[in-house]
């Protein structure tokens, strides 16, 4: 027997998607300091900010595991990364570094695009996903 390789597929950028969010949440976790500098001015308590989105990743992301939870979890994501999208618009606009880390400016203004990026993955999940379809292997 042989799994569909669309459900396959989308099995391992789940999987993907779900550790890259944990990654970045322990990120958070480990440097709070350097990602509350990124954070607009505007927006009050920087660190609490920094904690909420890391704890936020982490629920959401292991929400992506589970059938049940999936959907909602992808939306959240959504929501997660277009709030987050104003503190990468800071770093890139002031040039700022990520705590001592500088990266060089076009990096800075790269990963915006990447933001939309991680939204189309999320939006992978946000979609009815089919039960996996086992196709009969050839005699």
């Amino acid at each position: 027997m042989k799994i569909d390789l669309h459900w396959l597929v989308r099995f391992k950028l789940r999987w993907l998607l779900t550790l890259f969010m944990i990654a970045s949440a322990i990120n958070h976790f480990l440097t709070p300091d350097a990602h509350a500098a990124i954070i607009p001015d505007a927006l009050p308590a920087h660190r609490a900010l920094v904690y909420l989105s890391g704890i936020a990743q982490v629920v959401l992301g292991l929400g992506l595991i589970p059938h049940a939870t999936r959907r909602a979890s992808a939306w959240g994501l959504i929501v997660l990364l277009v709030l987050l999208f104003p503190a990468n618009v800071n770093m890139a606009i002031h040039d700022l570094a990520l705590g001592e880390r500088h990266l060089p400016t076009w990096v800075l203004w790269v990963r915006l695009p990447l933001q939309a990026v991680f939204i189309g993955w999320a939006w992978l999940f946000t979609r009815q996903e089919p039960a996996p379809a086992v196709v009969p292997a050839p005699r």
